[in-house]
């Protein structure tokens, strides 16, 4: 007998509180509360029956194929997408509320992505792309009131990322690591609960990759929490303590990133034989 929705849900939920039980001391407030969320867009089925939680500190990495749903939590998470609100047994809770406003739901998460790169193709100034973060807009307008707080956020921002000496230059004028860094400072301004990394890698050269990486661990040791939405075992930073396997909208797999991370649930994840090995803290897959 297949068992119930409930019964999954549960089985998964249990399975999340260990993991988190084993990579903290005492169990951290919940961030994120996800339980029987389904998701349609254009009459397709994207999320399945998803039950997913995130708990204060934790670091986590969202892997799986393209069109598995990796996406899509994170933009059911910030309200870009809905889920469908009379599934039996849904409990949705950002911080154990049910009810926000997206404005203010957006602000608990900063997001880089390669996308968001591409917006940033105009001649504005590093200080200025940073503080853009404060408005969520793409650079700075006569009508924004800055504040004193913002400026001094800003600048202390920059100097965590160790990008002071491009602080004056245009955001055009910097190679794609260079402003990929950037935009995770313009992510960071306003002191979100959690970054979003959405295939941060994508698009920059074998150094650029190592500076990124090395950026993602500094900023996972300050204490912020960090999901990692990649295809690439290498952009696993050694700070992120589970890993999520997600196929056709649902979770294939959850847990300790020891645990997750094998030969055998990668292969049957992607359906090619997969090997993967790890190097001073950081994992590689090959075929």
């Amino acid at each position: 007998m297949q068992p119930s929705i409930k019964e999954t849900c549960d089985q998964q939920m249990t399975e999340q509180q260990k993991t988190t039980e084993k990579s903290n001391d005492s169990m951290p407030e919940s961030l994120v509360e996800m339980k029987n969320i389904v998701v349609r867009k254009n009459d397709r089925l994207i999320l399945d029956s998803l039950c997913f939680n995130i708990k204060k500190g934790e670091n986590i990495a969202l892997i799986g194929p393209n069109g598995s749903g990796k996406s899509s939590i994170i933009k059911t998470i910030i309200g870009d997408y809905r889920p469908i609100a009379d599934t039996e047994g849904m409990v949705f809770r950002i911080l154990e509320k049910d009810r926000w406003v997206i404005s203010d739901l957006k602000n608990l998460m900063g997001i880089v992505s390669g996308d968001l790169q591409l917006d940033y193709t105009r001649d504005i100034s590093v200080v200025e792309v940073v503080l853009s973060g404060f408005f969520s807009s793409i650079g700075i307008y006569p009508n924004m009131k800055i504040e004193p707080y913002m400026l001094k956020r800003t600048a202390d921002i920059i100097d965590f990322l160790e990008i002071r000496h491009l602080a004056s230059k245009n955001i055009s004028h910097l190679s794609t690591g260079e402003a990929r860094r950037v935009l995770i400072g313009r992510a960071l301004v306003h002191d979100p609960m959690i970054l979003v990394l959405d295939e941060p890698t994508n698009s920059l050269d074998l150094k650029s990759k190592h500076v990124f990486r090395e950026t993602v661990s500094k900023i996972a040791a300050a204490g912020k929490s960090i999901i990692l939405v990649t295809h690439d075992l290498e952009d696993i930073v050694p700070e992120i303590n589970r890993a999520v396997l997600l196929k056709d909208g649902r979770i294939f797999a959850d847990g300790d990133i020891e645990d997750i991370l094998t030969a055998e649930k990668l292969t049957e994840l992607f359906g090619i034989p997969v090997e993967v090995g790890k190097d001073k803290g950081y994992y590689h897959a090959w075929c």
